[in-house]
């Protein structure tokens, strides 16, 4: 998978990826968890993505970011874009998602989280999308992908 990380548009989400990207923290990482429209029973909003981060065991998270929102950075939850996953604003550290599919309830304003808030967008899969795909068609129990899908390594392009 290749990904292009706006950090202009969004510099904070983008610089807090790259600071665990430039540690080597999500080497030995894994993606572990996938959704898909047949696994969220409890949710009325229904998205597709899957979820990855750090190798928590060996590195450590930094410490939360603001969020930066789709409202003032101009980016969307579209087919491959990456994000950051968090429960509350200003939650974010470690862990990312892609966007299988357009996900405007990701989006400020959307209704997938109660706040409304949305969710830190700051870049897109420009490569490898059908490797996303086939990780989130991987067994899992429930969201759960069983096993993870291991991240051999995160690297900046030079």
């Amino acid at each position: 998978m290749e990904v292009e990380v706006d950090t202009v548009r969004a510099p904070v989400t983008s610089h807090n990826f790259l600071r665990y990207v430039d540690q080597g923290s999500y080497r030995g990482g894994q993606f572990h968890r996938t959704v898909r429209l047949d696994n969220q029973p409890e949710n009325r909003v229904r998205i597709e993505v899957i979820q990855g981060g750090l190798d928590s065991l060996r590195a450590k998270d930094f410490p939360p970011i603001e969020l930066e929102r789709t409202s003032e950075t101009g980016l969307s939850h579209q087919d491959g874009t990456i994000s950051m996953a968090r429960d509350g604003p200003d939650t974010a550290t470690s862990d990312f998602f892609i966007c299988i599919g357009n996900q405007p309830e990701l989006d400020f304003g959307g209704k997938r989280n109660p706040d409304g808030q949305g969710f830190g967008a700051f870049g897109k899969v420009v490569r490898g999308m059908n490797v996303v795909r086939q990780i989130q068609t991987a067994r899992a129990r429930g969201q759960r992908l069983t096993p993870p899908i291991e991240i051999v390594d995160i690297t900046r392009a030079r």
